[in-house]
């Protein structure tokens, strides 16, 4: 029988691997800024735009994070400046494993929430436009509320895409216990490790609740908002 009781290594590797999810969390705005932009606006180069942002669904994990490597590195073009500048380092370090993770998930979390703008009835934003309504008043009045569904949505597919990052992160970051590991890495270190058999598949059991969870979560806050908005009835 496995316990479910984490070991230091394990209990690093899960606290890990949480606060690097959070942190990625954080670039919500941004893939919400970008869905609108490609859902409500026409502009010249959109569809190559569109593709770049997809690239990281087709493009093999290694490669993703070579380019990171190459782009973010300490000695990066983008990399090497932000370290002049700011002091800040993403190579071999948790700030790379949160970028990493937030690049492999950004596809994902920015097509659900596209899909989900382009859905709401515009319609009623220019009623609520012709009844003297701000475009900020419209935007936090009916759009964002009729889009949070596919907002959560998003979010869980990038959690859950996060969740089992593995060639970006160790390419990037590597894999260093207490820093970068996150729950793949640290598997993969116990699988290599003669007699860890518990202690792999532990880390497997939480990965599995975790992502249990963040899918219930999503689904319970998805049904209360749609009650919210008057459409309970018709998901029944």
């Amino acid at each position: 029988m496995v316990s479910i009781k984490p070991d230091g290594m394990g209990c690093d590797s899960l606290k890990h691997e949480c606060c690097i999810e959070f942190y990625a969390l954080e670039f919500a705005f941004c893939d919400f800024f970008i869905a609108w932009l490609l859902a409500r606006k026409e502009f010249y180069g959109k569809s190559l735009i569109t593709g770049l942002i997809h690239l990281p669904l087709v493009l093999p994990p290694v490669v993703i994070g070579y380019l990171l490597l190459v782009a973010m590195g300490r000695n990066g073009f983008i990399g090497k400046y932000l370290y002049q500048w700011f002091g800040l380092s993403f190579g071999f370090s948790w700030k790379g494993a949160v970028l990493a993770s937030a690049v492999v998930a950004f596809p994902l979390v920015v097509r659900a929430i596209r899909l989900s703008l382009e859905s709401i009835d515009f319609k009623l934003e220019q009623a609520a436009q012709t009844l003297g309504a701000s475009p900020w008043r419209v935007f936090f009045t009916i759009t964002l509320p009729l889009s949070l569904p596919g907002v959560l949505a998003g979010l869980v597919l990038g959690f859950a895409r996060s969740l089992g990052e593995f060639g970006a992160t160790i390419t990037f970051v590597s894999n260093i216990a207490g820093e970068t590991q996150t729950i793949p890495l640290a598997m993969y270190s116990f699988i290599q490790t003669p007699g860890a058999e518990e202690q792999t598949a532990r880390l497997c059991l939480f990965a599995v609740i975790l992502s249990l969870i963040s899918l219930l979560l999503s689904e319970a806050l998805s049904k209360r908002m749609q009650k919210k908005l008057g459409q309970g009835d018709a998901t029944h």
